[in-house]
């Protein structure tokens, strides 16, 4: 089965990147075809360590139509799998990166690394600001 940890694009369908070299199909959104890739191991060596490898996608990825308590157990079950992962803020950055918008990644839901991203973009723009008001204004004598 394939993992979240092993996905370079941002749809869980999708989530099929292959970490050696052998092809496999991606899938596809309902009604898409399905590709074959190939990638290797060396495009991003963090994966080979993730402790999602010998989990089910399943677990990273919700279902259609699944009802809320069974997606609140998923996703703590996930959140597990990830608490005891030694590449767990690699991960959590290369979603936060992506912006991968389904799914558990580094040990966050999507609508938890949204808040993580909002609060992010409001520190740098606090940061920017803060570097304009610091900046002394030459005036120019007329």
């Amino acid at each position: 089965m394939l993992h979240p940890i092993e996905s370079r694009t941002t749809s869980p369908a999708a989530a099929a990147r292959l970490l050696e070299r052998r092809p496999a199909v991606r899938p596809q959104p309902p009604g898409g075809p399905a590709t074959t890739v190939t990638t290797t191991a060396e495009d991003n060596p963090w994966h080979t360590g993730a402790a999602c490898r010998r989990d089910e996608v399943g677990l990273f990825f919700a279902p259609s139509k699944e009802p809320t308590a069974a997606r609140l157990s998923r996703e703590e079950q996930a959140k597990q799998v990830c608490a005891r992962c030694p590449v767990l803020l690699e991960c959590r950055e290369h979603a936060l990166a992506q912006p991968e918008p389904y799914g558990v990644w580094g040990g966050l839901t999507a609508a938890e690394r949204r808040v993580v991203l909002a609060r992010r973009r409001r520190r740098d723009a606090e940061l920017r600001e803060a570097a304009r008001a610091a900046v002394p204004r030459r005036r120019i004598a007329g």
